[in-house]
């Protein structure tokens, strides 16, 4: 079997790596347009990100009205100052939603049309994107360095997850001081997240030798540091540790897939605007649990790294035993269901057939080692809706 992997041309990560931000910027182009949001100004960012690119000779404009979800109202107002002050270049700073709407920008800037054209390969990538160099702020998506896109149709409220590996930034800076930022609820939603993606890129029917590697090492890292870096924002150790394993999650998922999590998690978010990873960690342990007579062995080797203790016992017995680890994370990180989210029932019934159907159609649930059925999937939202993530024995 031949396998395919890609990432950035050019990764740095370490402490203080932002500081080359202006460097490798001069390589690329010569006028930038800085993609994040208002927060990223208020903890200064993006003066600093503009000083550095002027100390290099580079030109800046910045467009700063990413929120929580990255929308298509949103790639095309960046869109338009790109063009309107003749970029070419693109430097992404914040969460994944900057990284992921940065990267549409990057794609429509040159090749046309609108972003949600390009889903399943409708529309061709004929031409190669604006540079862009990926600086995240919090250790979840891995979007600086996936193939992979997530933008909402504000139209129908459908999270579009769009892959090519023209999406690939040319550039990622991950430097784990700017992640000293992120408040306890936020570093727990994108550590959750990051864990998704390990986890589920470990399981999938795309897994291969070198993401599962990087799967395994990412689990491995966030496992040891999560609570830590929740209950101590300061630890830079940890940040560190958690930032790598952020990015090698993301390579991971990029180069595998995502499954049955991703694809019922981005309905949630489209529709009742929940952050990513509380949508994505409100449904992992009982997608787990659906899906683990079909990864006994798998499973069982998460168990084993999250604790050395299960090595001594059977594979079922540490399957079983990781998921009940997980559920015991989600509460030491108040991670709330979907009810305690506040996600009205009545509306939430109204509109579970189409989040069922969206999830199928995004294509993530096929790649899941037990594949649902549409029923299954309503059946799962319903059991997520309440669920107890305390472990009854």
């Amino acid at each position: 079997m031949i396998n395919e992997f890609r990432i950035p041309s050019v990764v740095l990560y370490g402490r203080d790596s932002f500081s080359q931000v202006g460097v490798h910027a001069a390589n690329l182009g010569s006028k930038a347009l800085i993609v994040s949001d208002r927060i990223m100004e208020k903890l200064d960012y993006i003066r600093r990100c503009e000083q550095l690119l002027d100390q290099a000779g580079v030109a800046s404009v910045s467009y700063l009205g990413v929120n929580s979800e990255p929308t298509d109202q949103h790639v095309a107002t960046a869109l338009e100052l790109f063009q309107k002050e003749n970029c070419d270049l693109l430097i992404a700073i914040g969460g994944g939603s900057c990284l992921d709407a940065a990267k549409a920008v990057s794609i429509v800037a040159v090749n046309g049309g609108y972003i949600g054209d390009y889903i399943g390969g409708k529309k061709e990538i004929a031409h190669q994107p604006i540079p862009l160099i990926a600086v995240p702020t919090t250790a979840g998506t891995g979007s600086e360095v996936t193939s992979v896109t997530v933008i909402t149709n504000t139209t129908n409220d459908v999270k579009m997850m769009i892959k090519h590996p023209a999406f690939i930034p040319a550039v990622a800076i991950v430097d784990p001081i700017l992640t000293l930022s992120s408040p306890p609820h936020v570093t727990a939603a994108t550590g959750i997240d990051a864990l998704c993606h390990a986890i589920e890129a470990y399981l999938s029917r795309r897994a291969q030798p070198l993401t599962d590697t990087l799967a395994l090492s990412a689990i491995r890292l966030i496992s040891q540091n999560i609570r830590t870096v929740y209950e101590n924002g300061d630890h830079i150790v940890a940040r560190e540790n958690m930032a790598l394993a952020a990015m090698q999650a993301g390579m991971a998922f990029s180069n595998a897939s995502v499954c049955l999590v991703h694809g019922m998690s981005r309905p949630i978010g489209a529709i009742f605007h929940v952050p990513h990873g509380i949508s994505n960690a409100m449904l992992l342990p009982a997608v787990l649990e659906f899906s683990k007579e079909a990864c006994i062995e798998r499973l069982a080797c998460i168990g084993r790294v999250f604790s050395e203790d299960l090595k001594s016992v059977s594979d079922v017995e540490a399957a079983d035993a990781v998921v009940s680890m997980i559920k015991q994370l989600c509460l030491d990180l108040d991670i709330p269901n979907m009810k305690q989210q506040g996600i009205d029932r009545t509306e939430f019934e109204r509109v579970v057939d189409k989040m069922a159907a969206d999830a199928l159609e995004s294509g993530s649930p096929g790649m899941n080692p037990r594949i649902p059925t549409h029923a299954e999937i309503v059946e799962l939202y319903h059991y997520c809706y309440d669920y107890n993530f305390v472990n009854i024995r």
